[in-house]
């Protein structure tokens, strides 16, 4: 039986690295995005790519609470378990703390903390029932720095790795592994238009191979934080 992870915004970016990284592993997928057609063609893509596993796709807004417990309740009856669980989805909004527009904090903090906090509690019931399974958080530099130009995002992805920790304590004896992984730059759609080499961010293909090596720990050790900056630093 191939081992099974849901993935959260995962057409794109990080969340897109992290689903080809399974599915090269042999994964099934469950995954989902807001956006219909990206699904579609994730879907006949791997499908194409990797036509020995399967992965399932819903549409869901991770911001609104009833759509990501919709997207739990559909996750568990698509896969038979549930081994990895990658809370990726989120978004990021430039500005100060006094200047972003109102409303950007809870937009945010919709997005970034509460869909993995909800998202969470609706699938780890299984893994601990398990007594296996791994939850990886994706975080951000923002996470334990104040990024410049962050305001509200560096508050919500503080919040995020804060989360993780308690997760991480709360699952010790479980079986049940928590990774928060804190990636600096990495290109992109955040990070379209800007006018930098390539080489100066990283690849989210970098991202996706620090989350498969995690996997890879016995079950007596867990990787509890995982830092990646682009080789020249913080941006």
């Amino acid at each position: 039986m191939n081992k099974t992870a849901v993935i959260t915004g995962a057409t794109k970016g990080i969340g897109r690295a992290i689903a080809e990284r399974f599915a090269k592993e042999g994964y099934n997928l469950a995954v989902n995005s807001r956006n219909e057609a990206d699904l579609k063609e994730m879907k006949a893509t791997f499908a194409e790519a990797y036509p020995e596993m399967k992965v399932d796709v819903k549409v869901c807004d991770m911001s609104v609470k009833s759509q990501v417990l919709e997207f739990g309740e559909w996750a568990k009856t698509e896969l038979d378990s549930i081994d990895v669980l990658v809370n990726n989805a989120g978004f990021f909004i430039p500005g100060t703390i006094v200047e972003e527009e109102d409303g950007a904090l809870e937009a945010m903090i919709n997005t970034n903390l509460y869909s993995a906090y909800y998202l969470s509690r609706s699938l780890v019931g299984n893994m601990i029932s398990a007594n296996k399974g791994h939850v990886f958080n994706i975080c951000s530099i923002a996470s334990i720095i104040a990024y410049p130009n962050g305001g509200s995002y560096s508050i919500s992805k503080f919040a995020m790795l804060g989360f993780s920790k308690v997760l991480r304590e709360e699952l010790k004896e479980t079986g049940v592994k928590v990774t928060s992984i804190l990636p600096g730059a990495t290109w992109s759609n955040s990070w379209q238009g800007v006018d930098l080499p390539t080489a100066r961010l990283m690849q989210a293909n970098d991202v996706a191979e620090a989350v498969i090596s995690a996997t890879r720990m016995s079950p007596s050790a867990v990787v509890e934080e995982i830092i990646l900056r682009p080789q020249l630093g913080d941006l």
